[in-house]
Parts: structure tokens; sequence; C-alpha cells
């Protein structure tokens, strides 16, 4: 399912089916601060007082700021943070405590829900640097939003938590289990959500194609995109090999995300190695 097909308007039932998941409309402080960074000289004393003007969001930020994942630095304040961190990293932190704020998952099976988006997001950005996917805010957005359609497809079908088992244990593409169930998947709802939400056009592209591994190696595809999809291949596998388990979709597509950054068996094995200390270290 492409981009245009998830927006575009339609009387067809597919279109109303998809109107009837919960998309959260974008908050209002995400949209302050989008606005401030789309002015041709974003300050960053404006931005720190937009961010300033919600203590709790001010306080998870500090917080992510300091973790190991930024190399567990020293930051006491919200101008302390945009001075190490960049404007748009923050701003990309900001977004995703954002999400969680916006959807919050209320079955029991999606407790870790969060978590694990945060692993992912660590790795990615770890991967970014690693391997010169891109900038490293971009990729952290991409972690933390990759599967947000899972809590809002969990909400509009009562029976979906069935559907992910199913579409896990599948050794087809994860994705065509939800649309033959659902008439739609997650992958899809999550880029809608990515793009009312004025996020990269890669995000919402690469979120759309995370299950579609032949992107990969599509050259009429943006780069970035192809990037953050093999990335999250590798992503998925260290966070399945940190919880005791095996990557189901890794034996899917892990072969050709190696192959797109030129990763041999060992190379793969080593990054894998280091994001699980780095999970353990969290």
């Amino acid at each position: 399912m492409s981009i245009a097909t998830v927006a575009a308007p339609s009387a067809d039932p597919v279109d109303a089916l998809i109107r009837s998941i919960r998309i959260p409309p974008r908050p209002s402080l995400l949209i302050s601060m989008q606005e401030e960074l789309d002015a041709p000289e974003p300050s960053q004393p404006a931005l720190a007082r937009i961010i300033s003007s919600d203590v709790a969001m001010s306080a998870s930020l500090l917080k992510l700021a300091n973790s190991s994942m930024f190399g567990r630095r020293t930051i006491k304040s919200i101008d302390q943070a945009l001075a190490f961190l960049g404007l748009n990293q923050v701003a990309a932190l900001m977004t995703g405590l954002l999400a969680r704020q916006a959807i919050a998952p209320s079955h029991a099976s999606l407790a870790s829900f969060w978590e694990v988006s945060s692993r992912r997001a660590q790795a990615m950005v770890f991967l970014s640097r690693r391997l010169h996917t891109g900038p490293a805010d971009v990729a952290h957005t991409f972690g933390l939003f990759c599967d947000t359609g899972i809590p809002l497809m969990m909400e509009r079908f009562p029976d979906y938590a069935r559907t992910l088992d199913e579409a896990g244990a599948s050794a087809g593409p994860f994705t065509r289990v939800e649309d033959a169930r659902h008439t739609t998947n997650h992958a899809a709802i999550g880029c809608l959500l990515a793009r009312n939400w004025g996020l990269p056009t890669e995000v919402s592209w690469s979120i759309l194609h995370h299950h579609d591994y032949e992107v990969i190696e599509d050259r009429a595809t943006p780069e970035s995109v192809r990037s953050m999809v093999a990335a999250s291949l590798l992503c998925e596998r260290a966070i399945q090999d940190f919880q005791g388990l095996e990557s189901a979709e890794w034996a899917k597509g892990g072969a050709i995300a190696c192959a797109h950054f030129g990763l041999g068996e060992t190379e793969a094995d080593e990054l894998q190695d280091e994001l699980v200390e780095a999970f353990h270290e969290d």
C-alpha cells in the first residue's frame, strides 16, 4: 500500500475502515516546535522556552539526554541539551516523548511496547553513526515511530493480538497477514500518523515499507529509506537477541540488509553484540 493510497480521500470501504482507526492529532507542543525549526533561522532560546513550557516533558527529555545513547553526559538544562545535542536531535527526542503521551497502549500485551521502541531508536542512532546511514535525529524518530501503528490497530480491532501472533509466525511478509485479516496493516497506519504529525518524508516512507524487504534492493527508492529499512532489520535482530529470542524478520530479510551495507556475517554479528551490550547498559 503506497502513501498515496493511505492518504487519498475515497468512498472505498477500505478508506472508510482506515478513517475508523483513531489517529491522535498532532500535539500543540509539537506544532510549536516544528514551526520554530522551520523558521529561516531557528532560535535555540525560543525552542528552549517552548520545550520548558511543559515541566514533565522537560524532565523526561533531560533523562533521555543523559542516557548511554548519548554518552551519559551531565546535562542539567534544556539549554545545555540543545547546545550538546543540537536542535534537531532534541526535537526528535521531544517528538518521541509526545508520541508516548498521545499513544497510550491500554492492552497488557503492549506493556513493553515503548521499551522496545526506545531500544530500536537507540539502535538506529548507533547504526546511523556507525554505518553512515543519515542524520541521527531522523534515524531516532523512525526507530520510535516504526511500530506506532500497532497500538492503534490494537485499539481498533479486539482480536489484533491474535493477528500479531500469526504475523510473527508467518514465513511471508508480516503485513500480508494483517491485510488479510483487517484490510490494512500497522505499517500503513503508522505511516499515516507520521504524515499527520509532520514527520520527515523519509520517516513516513520507511515506516510504510519497514516489512517490505524487497525495497532495500529497489534503486528507484530513496537511499535514505532503503538504509533505514535495512538498519531496522539489524535493530530487530539485536532486540530479539537481547530478549533471548530468534528474529523471524531477520530470517526473511537479514541477508538483503547485510548486502546493502556490505557487511559480512562476522561484521553483522559484531554489530549485534555491541547493540545488545548497549541495551544491557541501560
